[in-house]
């Protein structure tokens, strides 16, 4: 206790809280999918980038291959994306009602034949499988017209932590697993799972033990003024072309793109 601390060690006592795995402790917002996320997406940009220096240089073999990779990769993230988000796509809803009217028609030929505990089977599947499509069209309309609050590369701040985070990616409800849900206590929030989460960057000088963490909407506030300080993390020269005038990160093309949101475009000030 008697030794001195810089005033680094003492902030990141402080965000880290004195109780790790409580509540009160950010980490517990930290997302692995998210950060492979991240990253997959990267991976996706530097396979692009490559694929066309290859063919501005008429190196045709590298930049096929380089090309084959990329769809190689591009459909693993898909998948990825639909289990993390448990997107279904119109065919397979589609698939779903022709399932159930199979199913349906096995029932009436069992029903036909008086085997009846068929016939309950059968109309047990026949419900979890009306079931699963309700819940795959819900969430696909949720995802489709979802509002948000706050916007790619917009800084804002933790109302619980106080950390300062740039927004590099959103979900109109929580995507995480159960047991991600529970360790970040999602059933305390007012709200619960079924709000806009979003994926955010940390400033690692505030906080160099979380770098990205996925916080539900109701506990993200956008700064009271336009923050123009400092804000440090590796994945901002990536994601971001740089900051705009009010301080605010502009999302590259291709990340605008990801998540199908408009360009932001500032007022124009003639004094300024």
């Amino acid at each position: 206790v008697s030794k001195p601390r810089s005033s680094k060690v003492f902030a990141d006592w402080l965000f880290r809280g004195s109780d790790k795995g409580s509540e009160f402790d950010p980490i517990n917002e930290h997302s692995d999918s998210v950060n492979e996320d991240i990253l997959m997406f990267f991976f996706e940009l530097d396979l692009a980038t490559r694929a066309q220096y290859a063919l501005n240089l008429e190196q045709y073999d590298l930049a096929q291959q380089l090309r084959t990779k990329l769809t190689e990769v591009e459909s693993e993230v898909m998948k990825l994306r639909n289990v993390r988000r448990g997107a279904t796509s119109k065919t397979e809803v589609q698939d779903m009602a022709i399932n159930v009217l199979r199913l349906r028609a096995d029932l009436q030929n069992a029903i036909e034949r008086e085997d009846y505990n068929s016939a309950a089977e059968l109309r047990d599947d026949i419900s979890k499988l009306e079931a699963r499509s309700l819940a795959s069209s819900l969430k696909a309309q949720a995802f489709s017209n979802a509002q948000y609050a706050f916007r790619l590369g917009q800084k804002v701040k933790h109302k619980k932590f106080g950390y300062e985070a740039v927004i590099c990616g959103m979900d109109p409800l929580c995507c995480e697993s159960k047991s991600w849900m529970d360790t970040a206590n999602v059933s305390n929030l007012a709200r619960g799972p079924d709000q806009p989460f979003y994926q955010v960057l940390v400033d690692v000088q505030q906080h160099p033990n979380l770098l990205v963490a996925y916080v539900a909407e109701e506990n993200i506030v956008a700064p009271e003024q336009h923050d123009r300080g400092r804000f440090d993390h590796p994945y901002a020269s990536f994601l971001f072309y740089g900051v705009d005038g009010n301080g605010d990160y502009i999302p590259i093309r291709q990340l605008r793109q990801k998540y199908s949101q408009p360009r932001h475009e500032l007022p124009y000030d003639q004094p300024d």
